[in-house]
């Protein structure tokens, strides 16, 4: 049997579903699994029911196979930094860092030998997946990308004014809270060639951060169009491809592809924490060496860079 160590250096709501997703996962791939934490504060419950829970870096031992670094965004680097002679492999929470943090994240020595993956669960959606194992990007024209949502319906029982999203010094923001939209547009496509974005503030929401960003990007056969918003009263999240023969819409809040040429409509039965599985699953086999790196530090830097209009 195979032994996996591992520890969260935040756990918050995220970082408790990767932990009961991972444990599932473990039990049905007969990995023996140990769980630690690393808390800021002594004397915090361990409700989770973690092996250790570690409130001194010091401490913390230097033999784990992961280390998932599961805190806010602007502690990511900082938090990498310190850990990084702890454990062999890591898993990062989307985005990598911050902006403001992007120049020195590139100058941060990785080894050859570890993985650094960066989260991207809606790469491993349903109707993602569909679309990339059955449509010939080739033919793709043209594509369109929205996700509009409201913000203050975001985080039930929470003001939203009280979020690092309303808040830009707090890495707030649509371009960053929804860097998924970028990552499986390059995920299926990959970079493109030239970018232009709009980004600011046009609703009512009592909110210092940008509440949209609008990108028009180029590759080199076809165009690219992103919206992002934080106002749209009505959840929306597709993908829409325009090919030389076909209109097809994946809508990934319905778990739905539709054809609107052929009337051909698939359908999903699909969970947020089946995708979020799918992407634990692809990195214990990176971890294992069965699967090449595709989500690494260095896309996830371009990425972010692409959220503010940069190509590098």
């Amino acid at each position: 049997m195979q032994n996996l160590k591992v520890c969260f250096t935040g756990v918050g709501s995220i970082a408790r579903r990767h932990i009961r997703n991972l444990s599932e996962i473990c039990d049905k791939r007969g990995v023996e699994l140990s769980i630690d934490a690393f808390r800021r504060k002594p004397g915090t419950d361990n409700s989770m029911g973690f092996d250790h829970v570690y409130c001194d870096i010091e401490s913390v031992p230097s033999d784990y196979d992961v280390i998932f670094i599961t805190n806010p965004t602007s502690m990511h680097l900082e938090t990498l930094s310190k850990f990084h002679e702890k454990g062999k492999h890591f898993f990062i929470e989307k985005p990598v860092v911050s902006i403001d943090q992007t120049e020195e994240a590139a100058g941060f020595q990785i080894r050859e030998e570890s993985v650094y993956y960066i989260a991207c669960p809606l790469r491993y959606n349903a109707v993602i997946q569909y679309l990339k194992n059955n449509v010939a990007f080739d033919d793709v024209i043209s594509i369109r990308s929205i996700s509009s949502s409201y913000l203050p319906d975001w985080r039930p029982g929470t003001d939203y004014r009280d979020t690092y999203s309303a808040h830009k010094e707090m890495g707030g923001g649509v371009s960053i809270d929804l860097i998924h939209e970028w990552d499986y547009i390059t995920y299926l496509f990959g970079l493109p060639e030239n970018v232009k974005s709009f980004s600011g503030k046009k609703s009512k929401l009592e909110i210092d951060s940008d509440d949209y960003a609008i990108y028009i990007a180029e590759y080199k056969d076809k165009i690219a169009e992103l919206h992002l918003d934080y106002f749209g009263r009505k959840t929306i999240r597709e993908l829409q491809l325009f090919t030389n023969n076909e209109t097809i819409i994946g809508d990934i809040v319905n778990n739905t592809v539709h054809y609107l040429c052929s009337g051909n409509t698939i359908r999903f039965d699909e969970a947020r924490d089946d995708f979020q599985k799918r992407e634990l699953n692809h990195f214990l086999d990176l971890i294992y060496g069965e699967k090449d790196m595709s989500a690494g530090f260095t896309n996830a830097l371009r990425i972010l860079d692409l959220t503010q209009g940069i190509i590098n």
